[in-house]
């Protein structure tokens, strides 16, 4: 019988039944903690910042820097494999057969990435903590890209501040096991990197039509405020052209250019000064007409400027002129840039301007101009002609519209040619002068002739601000006349780059 005063058992008295866990899950738990050794395994390796103040050269800081990280990276390695036991280290050689690394080594401000989670970063070395170049932490069967990597610093353009250590890129190869250092492709040139003559304006900069110059065309420019810009006729064109031809360069000596005429009166010094102007209108450098005429000369009274002085002041005072402001006070250049050498219009003077006088003059202009025109006088015997072809690089012969001055201009080819100067009827410019007046002869005959003897031959039309005979003035020309007169320069120009 059971006792009465006996108290039955509780459930919290009961002590627990032992709990046996199945063994396929121990099994499973283990496998599942090798897994994820494995894959920590697999993640990037410490980065270690150096500390650049140990080292100066910036070659012995790099390789110190690799070697200290490749033996930090081993250390760790080690201490990993050993906790993870012998599947781990396992795991860690099989995974190691694929998985590039990227070493990253910068100055004090460099950080551990392994947070991020990303197999390798580069660290601005300016403390923001900017990543310039990441690599996800995947297993390409490839090398690693280059393509964005950073340049190494150039010390040659940069040099190194005190306390900072330069930053140097580099990548360890799978196979070899070897770091690689990452260079920009343009500092993998032959030449090297670019000079800063490299950055030009027609490089950085877009390039924009230039808005027409005249006509219709301009006036659709303007009405669109520029959205629709046909450019300049052909015209223009050929005009902006000429322009060129006439500034181009000649050399680095002087060129004479003499406008010759067997007869009084067509126009000769007219010519002269028209294409002076133009010439020094267009042109960067220094062009002078000197009036050459033996007895009294006229170049100055075409000119818009005036002198106190005149050719043969200047011939007495030679020895004294030395820089050109001095002779600046014997030539007048009054409303244009041409400037005029004028010759005596005393009447009171009796000694002629001769060959001596031509020469010492046209010494000391060839130190100041580029061009020197000669407004020759009538005639090809007098004394200062022989000087004049003797230094004549091309030949202007003036031809008037009627009968005898187009007979008198070829008889002047004619005697050119008897006193073994073929060399400049083969390159003379024959001016066939309208400029004074109608005529009753056929002038496209006149061309013609001219024409079988020389190869340049144009003509310059009537103009009522030419006929007038007073100073010449180019904005009063018509735009026929300025478009003679400019492509006689331009002839001129061409003949001279050719001596």
């Amino acid at each position: 019988m059971a006792n009465k005063n006996s108290t039955p058992a509780t459930p919290e008295d009961a002590a627990p039944a032992p709990f046996e866990a199945p063994a396929d899950s121990v099994a499973a738990a283990e496998t599942a903690e090798t897994d994820d050794k494995v894959e920590k395994d697999k993640k990037v390796e410490t980065v270690e910042s150096v500390d650049s103040a140990t080292f100066v050269d910036s070659a012995k800081f790099v390789d110190s820097a690799k070697a200290g990280l490749q033996a930090s990276s081993e250390n760790a390695g080690e201490a990993e494999l050993d906790s993870a036991g012998e599947g781990g280290k396992e795991a860690r050689k099989d995974a190691s057969a694929y998985v590039p690394v990227m070493t990253v080594t910068s100055g004090p401000a460099a950080v551990t990435l392994d947070r991020l989670d990303l197999q390798g970063a580069t660290v601005d070395p300016a403390f923001t903590g900017a990543v310039n170049a990441i690599v996800p932490a995947v297993a390409p069967s490839a090398p690693v890209s280059t393509e964005h990597a950073s340049a190494p610093v150039d010390s040659t353009v940069f040099p190194p501040v005190p306390g900072f250590a330069p930053v140097t890129h580099s990548v360890v190869h799978p196979g070899t096991g070897v770091a690689q250092e990452l260079t920009s492709p343009r500092r993998q040139r032959e030449d090297g990197p670019e000079p800063a003559a490299a950055l030009t304006s027609d490089r950085l900069l877009s390039k924009v039509a230039a808005a027409p110059v005249n006509g219709w065309r301009r006036l659709l420019y303007r009405v669109t405020f520029g959205a629709v810009n046909v450019g300049d006729s052909d015209k223009v064109r050929l005009e902006r052209a000429q322009d060129n031809l006439i500034a181009s360069r000649l050399g680095n000596h002087t060129r004479y250019v003499p406008v010759l005429s067997r007869k009084g009166g067509v126009g000769k010094t007219t010519v002269t000064t028209l294409l002076g102007m133009v010439l020094a209108d267009i042109r960067e450098d220094r062009v002078i007409a000197m009036d050459a005429n033996p007895d009294r000369g006229t170049l100055s009274d075409r000119s818009p400027g005036s002198a106190d002085y005149t050719a043969r002041n200047l011939v007495k005072d030679r020895f004294d002129v030395t820089t050109f402001s001095q002779l600046c006070e014997y030539v007048a250049r009054d409303g244009s840039r041409l400037d005029i050498l004028a010759s005596d219009t005393d009447p009171a003077v009796a000694q002629a301007f001769d060959d001596s006088d031509y020469r010492a003059v046209t010494d000391i202009l060839s130190k100041y101009y580029s061009i020197v025109l000669t407004d020759s006088g009538t005639g090809m015997v007098h004394s200062v002609m022989k000087g004049t072809l003797e230094k004549a690089d091309a030949v202007v012969l003036v031809s008037g519209g009627s009968v005898d001055e187009a007979r008198l201009a070829s008889e002047t080819l004619s005697w050119l040619e008897a006193h073994g100067r073929k060399d400049l009827v083969a390159n003379a410019i024959v001016v066939i002068n309208m400029s004074g007046g109608e005529t009753q002869v056929d002038i496209n005959q006149i061309e013609e002739h001219f024409k079988s003897r020389v190869h340049n031959v144009l003509r310059i039309p009537y103009d009522k601000h030419l006929a007038e005979g007073s100073r010449v003035e180019l904005a009063k020309l018509r735009p026929a006349t300025r478009g003679a007169v400019k492509s006689l320069a331009a002839l001129v120009v061409a003949e001279l780059a050719k001596s």
